[in-house]
Formats: C-alpha cells, structure tokens, sequence
C-alpha cells in the first residue's frame, strides 16, 4: 500500500438534472453505497474528487470523511464526453475494513531494458497489463511487480507465478467451464504468461501474417457483401439484441 488516500465527501441535496448546477459550481456529484446500507447523495470539490479518481483508480481504498467515515472503492467514473479528464459523477462502494474484497491491480515488469535478452536486441512483449486479486481493504497491492531480468533468449517466459505477493494477498481464480479430459491437470491463475521474450524478426513476420488475415477478411466481406447495416437496425431498436442497457453512473447521477 502506498500514501493514504482520503476525500471528504458532503451531503448532496441536488438531484436528477438539477445537478447540472453543481458542475457549473466546480463540485462533482456522487453516491456512496454498500452492501446493507442505503445509497447516500454525495458532493465533493472536483478539483479534489479528478484528484482521488486519478490516484485511487479502482483498485485502491479510499477513506472518506465528512458524512461519515467509511473505507469504500470506486466502483463507477462518469467522465465527460468531450471533455478529456472531466469527471461527472462517482460511485463509491463502502466496504469493511476485515472483509476481503476484489479488485482489478495493474501488472508492471520490472527491469525493462535491463534483461539479457533485450541487450541482445530480443524483444519482451508484455501479455497482460492488470489482474485481479483478493486482499483486505487496506491491504490490497498498487501493483503486482513481476522481475524480468532473469531473460535470457527468445522463447522464454514470465508468468504470474513469477510475482511476490504479500501475506494475505492471493490471485482470483477463475473457471472457465471447459473441463473435457477430467484426469487433465487444471491450469492454475499463476500459469497465466505475462510476458515472452522475441525475436524481432519473427515477431515482425508474426505481425505481416496478421496483418494479412485481416486484409483477406476484408476481401471476403467485400465479396460477399454484409449484413452488418441492416442487422444494426433491427438489434439496436428498442428490445434489440445489441440495445444498450442503462449505466450504473447515470442511474445514479440522476438519484
């Protein structure tokens, strides 16, 4: 865990499209929510509120104070349309201090450029950039640090079972339902690769060939014509399959 994050939070009274005003005002709605509790109308300064979003993201605890202290996680960001960086509203999911929660943490390599393998002109390409883990509160990592130097030639691997997580922190398994051979030996979360050294030449010819397919795809689709418009028309209707359900966020910045 790094520096304590912590945003005092004030009782919002303005709801649905009257919080139109606040924004104007330079304050940023939001609601606080928990298992057993009852969604509370909040406000905060925005400058204070992009503050703690772009520091907590969704994966650190924050303490909130003002209302009433509560450890929570940002569960929803709202951000403006056309506005880079402006957020709208927040959702705050309170949580225990003694209960495990889950949350999605970056994964950061450690010692880029610094591997015998990438001095040697190989290139280490990352797989996966987040992953989930379960951990107290006040307990869950920034990051998950996975030490690359050890690269020596193409073809070798890091895998999440390379990182050192801290007592009490574990990976999220997850199943995927395909269990065809029973004797088979399930792959563990810890089996995930992270990264696999390269050689450029080979990722280079790896990147033509896809980039290939992608182009022969396009000729089929072209030959053949598509559906794709009328298709768009009927499942994007009202009832449709492709028609979008409702945002958590703008549920509740309309509360």
């Amino acid at each position: 865990m790094g520096e304590k994050i912590t945003l005092k939070l004030d009782e919002r009274t303005v709801h649905g499209k009257k919080v139109k005003s606040l924004r104007q005002q330079g304050i940023t709605p939001g609601v606080v929510y928990g298992h057993g509790l009852e969604a509370t109308p909040v406000q905060a300064e925005a400058g204070e509120m992009r503050r703690v979003v772009l520091a907590a993201g969704k994966h650190t605890p924050i303490s909130l104070t003002g209302i009433k202290r509560r450890i929570a996680m940002i569960k929803d960001i709202e951000f403006h349309p056309t506005k880079a960086g402006v957020v709208r509203h927040v959702s705050f999911h309170a949580v225990k201090a003694d209960e495990p929660v889950v949350a999605e943490v970056p994964v950061h390599l450690v010692g880029v450029g610094e591997s015998a393998a990438e001095k040697a002109g190989l290139v280490v390409l990352q797989a996966i950039d987040k992953v989930e883990v379960k951990a107290l509160p006040m307990e869950l990592p920034e990051a998950i640090e996975i030490d690359i130097t050890t690269l020596t030639e193409a073809g070798e691997k890091v895998t999440l079972g390379d990182a050192k997580l801290a007592e009490g922190v574990e990976f999220v398994e997850h199943d995927t339902g395909h269990h065809e051979d029973e004797d088979e030996e399930k792959p563990s979360i810890t089996d995930l690769v992270v990264a696999s050294v390269y050689e450029p030449a080979a990722l280079e010819a790896a990147n033509e060939a896809a980039a290939g397919d992608a182009a022969d795809e396009s000729e089929v689709e072209a030959e053949h014509g598509s559906d794709s418009e009328e298709t768009s028309a009927e499942e994007t209707r009202p009832g449709g399959k492709l028609q979008d359900e409702p945002k958590q966020s703008n549920v509740d910045a309309n509360k």
